[in-house]
């Protein structure tokens, strides 16, 4: 608890490491905080909390000047912006003017941007305040967050904010820290298969991936054009809506359907549960339930088949494209061998060498493939065929969402196998389908496993465009779910 003007009083007092946008605002709004004490106060905390590997790059001085601009133009008389106050991290593939932009990889440390990416501009122009570049997993090709490149002292990968023993997922794994542990009220992070989703739910805060097209994608540290979008991460459903609003401020205004809720539950990811997992997940189902929301048993033939024929080809293609064509793009004087040849992470490196750079992909049976004409089916075939199981599901069932546990399992322990392909593959399953086909994904969290004592997220997918609705949706499970999380 910070009690950050002695004015306040005992009723007034806030904690601040929770606090929503709306009561930061409001303390400066009516004069109890300026936007340079609450710069300190952040910095207070990410600094007491060093240990867990949160930021790659912070700049104090940076963020008090413009907590000294915004606090005289509250001087002068002038209207508060939507965000003045409101400290910011933001993924290091996203675009700061001022930071370096390293992607977390060794290779690009030097890079800095000259622009600063439009999802941030948007928010900056609004008030926010930019506190530093979080920590990711490396070339955001991973959702461990363990990355071997970017640490403090022995303390290696980015550490969960309820456990540093245990992972903080990824690959936005410092932005979801950096929330969850109260260092900052929100975070940008990006999301190609789970990316903002999975480490919201393995730390405990809210993660919104919008529909892919939603957020423009510029200045941006690309995987696969098909799948990546940028997203926040917040403490409540008000703060993730506010910040949707404002980066994509022509979309529908937030909207419940006239009549109940109808969450589709279909069994594909209900399965392999850990214990905590599966207690805490339907426990929130009977939350649900209870309150009236409607929870629909749907059977969807043949998905993991479908998503398999394009999961990886997309990413393996894309991923070495979409990359040569940024470092192009941004005049950064260094070919996609030599990045490759500088990264650090195990996992990361294993990818590039064995399937991206040669365009290659292993089979069922072992045999390598060229992964141009699996790409090619991928596009033009399982994704559409995915995209209409998905559709013909929601039409016939008269559904608003699906429903299921983000991660399958709490955030394992650290240690240097953690990124191993198995726990990848446990770790993106439930949260990948959706991402294949570009649909908006929403995590909350939904309290902590009782033999773990770890953070539990629960998921609700729309159909494309409908993020408005998701939105809604999700500010109305918070609030059912309110007695799940006392995070």
């Amino acid at each position: 608890m910070f009690n950050i003007n002695k004015k306040l009083n005992a009723d007034q007092i806030i904690h601040l490491n929770k606090a929503s946008i709306d009561q930061v605002t409001r303390l400066v709004r009516e004069r109890k905080v300026s936007c340079e004490q609450l710069v300190h106060f952040h910095f207070d905390q990410i600094e007491q909390q060093q240990g867990l590997n949160a930021f790659i790059n912070v700049d104090k001085a940076a963020a008090l000047e413009q907590a000294q601009f915004w606090d005289q133009h509250m001087a002068d008389g002038k209207a508060c912006p939507a965000l003045m106050g409101i400290l910011l991290a933001v993924k290091d593939n996203i675009h700061v003017a001022g930071f370096p932009n390293t992607a977390g990889t060794p290779a690009l440390t030097d890079f800095r941007p000259k622009t600063t990416a439009p999802v941030i501009q948007a928010l900056i122009d609004q008030g926010a305040i930019v506190v530093g570049k979080a920590n990711m997993h490396e070339l955001a090709f991973g959702v461990t967050g363990y990355n071997t490149a970017m640490h403090i002292d022995d303390v290696i990968g980015t550490r969960n904010a309820v456990n540093p023993l245990h992972i903080a997922g990824g690959s936005s794994s410092g932005s979801a820290v950096a929330v969850a542990a109260g260092m900052v009220p929100i975070a940008m992070g990006t999301d190609t298969g789970a990316s903002v989703r999975l480490p919201s739910a393995l730390n405990g805060c809210v993660g919104f991936r919008p529909t892919v097209g939603r957020y423009a994608q510029a200045d941006i540290t690309p995987i696969s054009h098909t799948r990546d979008t940028a997203g926040p991460m917040a403490h409540c459903m008000a703060d993730i809506i506010l910040v949707d609003q404002l980066i994509a401020p022509s979309a529908q205004p937030v909207a419940l359907p006239t009549r109940p809720i109808r969450l589709g539950f279909n069994a594909y990811f209900w399965e392999n549960l850990d214990e905590d997992v599966h207690e805490q997940a339907h426990a929130a189902l009977h939350c649900l339930k209870t309150a009236g929301i409607e929870i629909v048993p749907v059977n969807m033939p043949d998905l993991a088949q479908i998503n398999q024929r394009i999961s990886f080809p997309l990413v393996i293609y894309e991923g070495k494209y979409d990359l040569i064509d940024y470092l192009k793009h941004q005049q950064i004087n260094l070919g996609l061998e030599a990045l490759v040849e500088q990264i650090s992470s195990p996992d990361v490196k294993h990818i590039f060498q064995q399937n991206i750079l040669p365009e290659m992909l292993m089979n069922e049976t072992g045999q390598s493939l060229p992964v141009q004409p699996l790409y090619q089916k991928a596009i033009q075939e399982a994704r559409p065929q995915l995209l209409a199981l998905y559709q013909t599901v929601f039409q016939e069932h008269q559904l608003d969402a699906l429903i299921f546990p983000t991660s399958p399992i709490v955030a394992p322990l650290v240690d240097e196998q953690v990124s191993s392909i198995d726990q990848f593959q446990r770790l993106i399953r439930n949260t990948d389908t959706g991402s294949n086909i570009g649909l908006p994904g929403l995590s909350l969290p939904i309290g902590l496993g009782k033999k773990s004592q770890l953070p539990v997220g629960l998921e609700i997918d729309g159909l494309p465009h409908t993020d408005h609705q998701l939105l809604a949706i999700g500010q109305v499970l918070e609030q059912i779910l309110s007695s799940l999380n006392p995070l």
